[in-house]
């Protein structure tokens, strides 16, 4: 949870570099305010995301909350492009990688906590 929300929260930087942002995400560039806009929010929530990330790595009593919405932002983007960016697989193909992993690493830990519980 650690490393996927330090990694996550790298997308910080298209706050700063939006165009850079988009171009090493997904090969695309633009060309208008709106984008750029949209592409500094996205940042921001992405990164965002990495810090719950991180937040529930340390502190065990929000570790499942933390989680969960890790790994149902992840599972949404991966849908999104999965459906509707093709044409972005390619470039975008390592961030899907590392996102499924992290959505089926977590499926395992709610498992594991579950199987867990059940036990004691």
């Amino acid at each position: 949870m650690l490393v996927s929300g330090l990694l996550t929260a790298t997308m910080f930087y298209g706050l700063i570099a939006p165009q850079a942002a988009l171009q090493s995400m997904f090969g695309a560039s633009f060309d208008g305010g709106l984008e750029s806009l949209i592409v500094r929010s996205w940042s921001a929530l992405v990164g965002l995301i990495g810090i719950i990330l991180i937040y529930g790595a340390l502190v065990e009593r929000h570790r499942m909350f933390s989680a969960a919405i890790g790994a149902l932002s992840k599972a949404v983007f991966v849908l999104l492009v999965m459906i509707y960016g093709h044409e972005f697989l390619g470039q975008a193909a390592p961030a899907i990688i590392m996102d499924v992993a992290v959505v089926l690493a977590t499926l395992i830990f709610f498992v594991a906590v579950r199987v867990q519980r059940s036990a004691a």
